[in-house]
């Protein structure tokens, strides 16, 4: 599956009272992540095509290594599963001066239609787009 390298910069209000990334800040990288992965395919999560944005249903978070102010994380992104409906997104982030992995995780989503208010398919050029080549 391709894969897309994205670059966050730890600011002040990533950290917490521990003097470290806050646990809950982990899923701010990956949507930051995810939203740069989604724009180097021509998407957005508003739009995928077809009328059709996402919705997130599960996320999946491993914390290996303390995250400090003002590293540099590297986060590369993948699809990594596709069923019928909903497909994963997974997240392998690094820290940039040391090349350490600090978060692995996975996000599951589902195409879904504002408009129609229901779960709808994943768009064929999506699917295209994100198969080996």
């Amino acid at each position: 599956m391709k894969k897309i390298l994205s670059e966050y910069k730890v600011g002040i209000g990533d950290i917490n009272y521990g003097g470290h990334m806050g646990n809950d800040k982990a899923l701010q990288v990956f949507h930051d992540a995810r939203i740069n992965f989604l724009k180097e395919l021509g998407y957005t999560e508003l739009n995928m095509g077809n009328g059709v944005a996402v919705i997130i249903v599960e996320a999946n978070v491993k914390y290996k290594q303390e995250i400090f102010l003002h590293d540099i994380l590297e986060t590369d992104v993948w699809v990594s599963k596709i069923d019928r409906l909903k497909w994963t997104i997974s997240y392998n982030t690094k820290r940039k001066n040391d090349s350490k992995t600090v978060l692995t995780g996975s996000t599951v989503m589902f195409c879904y239609d504002y408009h129609l208010k229901k779960i709808t398919k994943i768009p064929e050029d999506f699917l295209a787009k994100v198969s080996d080549s």
